[in-house]
């Protein structure tokens, strides 16, 4: 008789987090793009910043990249430049739509 031991089920409870995450982590681009409109001023309607060199492109960026920078600015611990109106934009933003708001500019086309 074969018994599972603890690496098994700490195996398998890990596989369900990360499956549940990865879940929760795809956002859904057209919410995105109504959450967007906000953005829009600095980054461009699509994430093609009118002024490059004041605020970021953000059309085309990796979800990954995206969705780290706006838990890093909700969080406060980005520094540097529009670090402090940007932490004041995502404050209030929740995980869901902070995955929209990166599946939306992540699928957008980079000029």
């Amino acid at each position: 008789m074969r018994r599972t031991g603890f690496g098994h089920l700490a195996g398998l409870l890990l596989l369900i987090g990360f499956s549940s995450f990865a879940a929760q982590a795809t956002g859904d681009s057209a919410a995105g793009l109504q959450k967007a409109a906000v953005c829009s001023a600095c980054h461009g309607a699509d994430g093609n910043s009118p002024v490059p060199t004041m605020y970021p492109t953000l059309a085309g960026q990796s979800v990954t990249e995206l969705t780290q920078a706006l838990i890093d600015y909700r969080a406060g611990s980005r520094q540097g430049g529009m670090a402090a109106m940007m932490t004041a934009m995502a404050e209030g933003l929740s995980d869901t739509d902070i995955a929209d708001l990166a599946a939306f500019f992540s699928q957008q086309q980079r000029n």
